[in-house]
């Protein structure tokens, strides 16, 4: 379906974009880092269907604004400016789901807005030590290097290949996919959002603001932090289930999208 682009102004004045498509009610899709909105593409066909997506582009990329200054604290205010734009024209809440880095910032977003309905975040959270989410300092510095060097296609590949045990079929089905310019173009943010997950520390008063049924995904044999903690989060909520993907890692959403897809429509609306 012919997606239709359109924008808010988050409280800062930048802009961000977003995708409207689809029939149904509205689902806001907030992408992990590095990505933009392209990375949504092959779960979209299964989702357009049922549901209205808005497929954000995170501040610093594809046609979104940016700021000087990074702060994490701004992604949540500009998801939750979109959800309210969104909500406010609908006449009613949304449903968000955030993958990863995008995960944190939906989570955020929902402790601003009471205009979230359903809340899925996969391996993507607050935790009680968010240090976990640094990245040991030699990989830092290789990342820096290619940066430095122009290769920013080498620096998506080596944090995949770092984060995730990938297979090399897994690494060239994400390599071709149309979304992969749009990781190549955003990997300059990566040291900045990487920086920002390490202060998403988990806070008790903070969660019991979310009103939103939450849905808490992690991949079985996946290796990153947040799928540890996903007990740590589930009980600050108390409003959170968990569904584990079997023989799934990090990525299964655009992996194996309709499988994926079957499972985020059962728990927003009852039927896959």
């Amino acid at each position: 379906m012919e997606a239709v682009k359109s924008s808010v102004v988050s409280p800062d004045g930048t802009e961000i974009a977003f995708w409207m498509s689809g029939d149904g009610p509205p689902l806001v899709l907030v992408h992990g880092a590095p990505a933009d909105h392209t990375r949504w593409r092959p779960l979209l066909p299964y989702l357009e269907q049922r549901v209205t997506v808005v497929a954000i582009d995170r501040r610093g990329r594809g046609a979104s604004g940016d700021a000087e200054a990074y702060r994490l604290q701004r992604e949540f205010e500009d998801v939750a400016a979109v959800v309210d734009a969104i909500a406010g024209e609908r006449g009613e809440p949304v449903d968000v789901y955030g993958h990863s880095h995008g995960g944190i910032v939906a989570y955020g977003a929902a402790t601003l807005t009471p205009n979230i309905r359903k809340l899925v975040l996969y391996e993507g959270w607050p935790v009680p030590d968010p240090s976990i989410y640094a990245l040991p300092p030699d990989l830092m510095a290789r990342m820096d290097q290619l940066l430095g060097a122009g290769d920013r296609d080498g620096v998506i590949q080596v944090l995949f290949r770092a984060v995730e045990d990938i297979s090399d079929e897994d690494m060239a089905s994400l390599r071709a996919a149309p979304s992969w310019a749009g990781r190549v173009a955003a990997a300059h943010t990566l040291p900045r959002e990487i920086a920002g997950e390490t202060q998403a520390r988990v806070e008790p008063e903070q969660a019991a603001t979310i009103r939103a049924s939450v849905l808490l995904v992690t991949g079985e044999t996946s290796t990153d932090p947040a799928a540890a903690q996903v007990g740590a989060i589930a009980a600050a909520l108390g409003n959170a289930r968990h569904l584990e993907l079997p023989g799934q890692q990090h990525v299964a959403d655009v992996l194996e999208p309709e499988t994926f897809a079957q499972h985020l429509l059962e728990f927003l609306h009852g039927q896959p």
